[in-house]
């Protein structure tokens, strides 16, 4: 079994203006970058507490990154189908699972 190791590096950027909080979080993975983008509103009538709108609009903002990311894997499953493997093992059923 071969063993592949890499190292990717994620930044997240939290603004808040008046009542809106915006976050962006980026991925590079070297090869591509990612982005991921967040925002949370506050009431007015809520108390004044930046970690809220600060976590939501992070929180946000991981997730848009991780369905961007698992669609570019299910991307590029469909577009390596059918290919023939690198290595002398089987095939498994699908690529990745």
């Amino acid at each position: 079994m071969t063993r592949h190791e890499t190292e990717w590096s994620t930044h997240l950027y939290v603004v808040e203006e008046g009542n809106v909080t915006r976050a962006k979080a980026t991925l590079d993975t070297t090869t591509a970058q990612f982005t991921g983008d967040g925002e949370a509103r506050k009431n007015p009538r809520d108390p004044q507490v930046h970690e809220i709108g600060d976590e939501l609009a992070a929180g946000r903002a991981l997730a848009d990154l991780s369905r961007k990311l698992l669609r570019e894997a299910a991307q590029e499953i469909d577009e390596n189908e059918g290919m023939e493997p690198r290595e002398t093992e089987p095939a498994p059923a699908r690529l990745w699972q």
